[in-house]
Order: C-alpha cells, then sequence, then structure tokens
C-alpha cells in the first residue's frame, strides 16, 4: 500500500501530538524546578537525539543554499515558544497550556500567508477569528484571574511555535535535512538558556534528573514528527490532527494531578477544536473541488 505525503504528514503528527503530552506531563512532574532550565535539559537531550541520527544519516553539518536566516528565525521562534509553553505549564492546567500552544497552526496559516504568500481566504480568515475568540474563553481575561498573565504567556508559545513552524514548512521546501532542523534548533535553545543555568541553577534530586532525561526523550519524539509532519504536508492539511494533544493531556492530566478543566475552559476547547476541523474539511473540500475542475 502507497501512503501518500498527506498521511505520512498526518501519522507524524498524531505520534508528536503523543509524545508532547508527555513531556508536558514530565516537565510538571520535574516539579519545582525554573522553567528555563527545565527547557534547557529538554533541549539538551533532543539535541543528543538528532545529532546520533544525523550523524547515522552520514549527512552535511552545513545548511542547504539560502537557508540560514528561516533556521535562525525558527530557532528564535521555536526557543521563544518553548519557555513560554513551560513557564504556562507550570502555573496552569496541562490541557489549559496545551490548547494554548495548538493555537501555534492558526498563527502558522497566518505566517505562511504574511512570509510564505500561501493564500488565505476569507473563509480561512473567519476559522482564525473563531480559533482566537474559544482562545478567550480558556484565557478568561480578567485582572482578578490568577491564570490571566501565564495564559497570555502560553498563548504568546503559541505564537512562537506557529512561526517556527511556518519556517520549518520552508526549509523542507528548500530540502533542508529534518534532523539538521532539530539540531540547529536544539543547539540555538541551549547556547541561549546556558547563562541562565550558569548563574542560576537549581540543584536537582536524581528523579528529577530523570524525569527531565525522559521529558527530553519525549521532545525529540515530538520534535521529530512535527518536523517531519509538516515537511511532508502544508499545516492547513494535517495541523487539525495535533489537536490529539488535548485529549492526551486531559487525560494525562485527569491521571496524574486530578485536573479537570472549568467549562469556560471546555468551551475554548471544543471552538478551537471545531474550527481545526472546520479548516480541515473545508481544505479537502476545495483540493477535490480543483482536480475535478
Amino acid at each position: 500500500m502507497i501512503i501518500s505525503n498527506r498521511q505520512k504528514g498526518m501519522i507524524c503528527i498524531i505520534l508528536s501530538a503523543f509524545c508532547f503530552a508527555w513531556m508536558n506531563t514530565f516537565v510538571r512532574l520535574a516539579g519545582d524546578l525554573p522553567f528555563v532550565q527545565k527547557s534547557f535539559f529538554r533541549n539538551l537531550i533532543a539535541l543528543v537525539f538528532a545529532l546520533i541520527i544525523l550523524l547515522r544519516e552520514h549527512a552535511s553539518f552545513r545548511p542547504t543554499k539560502k537557508a540560514l536566516p528561516f533556521l535562525f528565525i525558527r530557532a528564535a521562534a521555536g526557543t521563544v515558544g518553548i519557555l513560554c509553553n513551560f513557564y504556562a505549564i507550570d502555573h496552569l492546567a496541562l490541557s489549559d497550556a496545551s490548547i494554548l500552544n495548538k493555537m501555534s497552526p492558526f498563527f502558522a496559516i497566518l505566517c505562511s500567508w504574511l512570509f510564505l504568500r500561501e493564500k488565505l481566504s476569507w473563509k480561512q480568515g473567519l476559522i482564525v477569528l473563531g480559533a482566537f475568540i474559544g482562545a478567550l474563553f480558556v484565557i478568561k481575561p480578567s485582572f482578578s484571574n490568577a491564570s490571566f498573565f501565564p495564559s497570555l504567556i502560553g498563548l504568546l508559545g503559541g505564537l512562537g511555535a506557529g512561526v517556527a513552524y511556518t519556517m520549518v514548512r520552508h526549509l523542507g521546501n528548500l530540502g533542508e535535512n529534518k534532523a539538521y532542523i532539530v539540531v540547529f534548533f536544539s543547539a540555538f535553545s541551549c547556547i541561549v538558556t546556558l547563562p541562565f543555568l550558569l548563574f542560576a541553577y537549581a540543584p536537582m534530586t536524581g528523579k528529577q534528573l530523570i524525569i527531565l532525561i525522559l521529558a527530553g526523550l519525549a521532545a525529540a519524539g515530538g520534535q521529530f514528527g512535527i518536523t517531519a509532519a509538516y515537511c511532508y504536508a502544508p499545516a492547513k492539511e494535517v495541523s487539525v490532527y495535533d489537536y490529539t494533544q488535548i485529549l492526551f493531556a486531559a487525560g494525562l492530566g485527569f491521571f496524574f494531578f486530578s485536573q479537570i478543566p472549568d467549562y469556560l475552559s471546555i468551551i475554548g476547547y471544543c471552538i478551537i477544536i471545531a474550527m481545526a476541523v472546520i479548516s480541515f474539511f473545508g481544505n479537502k473540500h476545495d483540493n477535490t473541488y480543483s482536480k475535478i475542475h
């Protein structure tokens, strides 16, 4: 049976969602450590993992022609996304932090329109607007809401991830090696967060170290999955499957931390996921129509 690139992207993104849900769980289980320190160890493990794959493939450590600026943008945006996501994980329910981070596909659609000149129809514009309305239900903007600031940081993390995935898509079009994209990003993130580690390192127990190593391994799996997915297919074709992470996160959050989202957050989840489903089926219909005509 021949598997299309779109189907490969779908499989990769579901596996990525499963891995990232576990990464978030391990980050929370690591306890009261600085989120920057957690980010460093997450990226360090991913870097080692990606380097091993790159060496086994005997791939070049030089970027392809014209790829370097986009690698830096991808790395910088991805680092902001991770730091914000880890901060949100420490201060919100896992499912809330995950759904705000999963605004990234909608940001990716906007960024693809702005930077890659991919077409954005009025229907897609309304879908993105609907997703932001859903995000407001999760954020619950109010100065009396203790989760308001962490929620905004979580949304900023989704923006960073959206920009990063747009660059991943462009780098895939340029023919850049997937493992090299992960190596460059992980190395960049480690270098950026290393000064904090040197001057404000918090001692860890053996258990915390093992948990962060597991978080890094889960992150490596998620990173390779999402990188492969967006290299195989555009965000608008496969991003809907990324929302399986919310189901994984809700289950893990309940099992490990007894977390149950409030009704406003659940409404927000439903709106955002509905927008993703509408976007997916709308795009599928448009592709079928264009093939017939």
